[in-house]
């Protein structure tokens, strides 16, 4: 089974409780399926959740190099040199990220988040399309953050052959 799910804002992607936090056992009512990779709490958009281990690690392993397809919202408008910097790879912590494709896009079609993001009257704010092979900890926001622009909000659309489509936010459907 493969359940694909538009995680909101503020929910962990666990089945177990959580002090703070929303977690998936209050949006999946499906027994013994598991999340094949994460977002953290503070990241929207595409889960994907198996109850087939194999699947769920090819998945979840960066050595795998799936492509994932992340919006990201970052304080500020990133120079053509600073986006290039991006795509060859940036130091974070010990390691080099991996060759990616970005590229600045219009301002996407999206659901409101709740909370909404911090507005800055005299700083702008601009929408990477971050296409990455890896995916450790929190690698988009840092990545952003290696070059001087942090990320305000960041929405995964895509894993793989998996797009996030049109769910809404704490919806899902199974597509096998």
């Amino acid at each position: 089974m493969i359940i694909l799910f538009n995680k909101p804002y503020g929910v962990i992607t666990q089945f177990s409780e959580h002090n703070v936090y929303a977690s998936l056992k209050d949006y999946i009512p499906i027994k013994n399926v598991y999340p094949a990779g994460r977002l953290d709490a503070n990241s929207e958009g595409l889960v994907i959740l198996t109850d087939n281990g194999q699947f769920q690690n090819r998945l979840s392993s960066p050595s795998s190099n799936i492509k994932k397809i992340y919006l990201a919202q970052v304080e500020n408008i990133p120079k053509k040199d600073e986006i290039v910097r991006l795509e060859k790879g940036v130091q974070i912590s010990s390691y080099v990220t991996k060759k990616s494709k970005i590229k600045i896009i219009e301002d996407p079609q999206l659901w409101e988040r709740d909370p909404p993001i911090r507005k800055r009257k005299f700083i702008p704010t601009s929408w990477l399309e971050i296409k990455i092979s890896e995916g450790k900890n929190r690698q988009v926001r840092r990545m952003t953050a290696a070059i001087g622009y942090p990320t305000l909000r960041l929405i995964r659309v895509c894993i793989g052959d998996y797009f996030l489509g049109n769910l809404k936010p704490g919806q899902y459907k199974i597509v096998e």
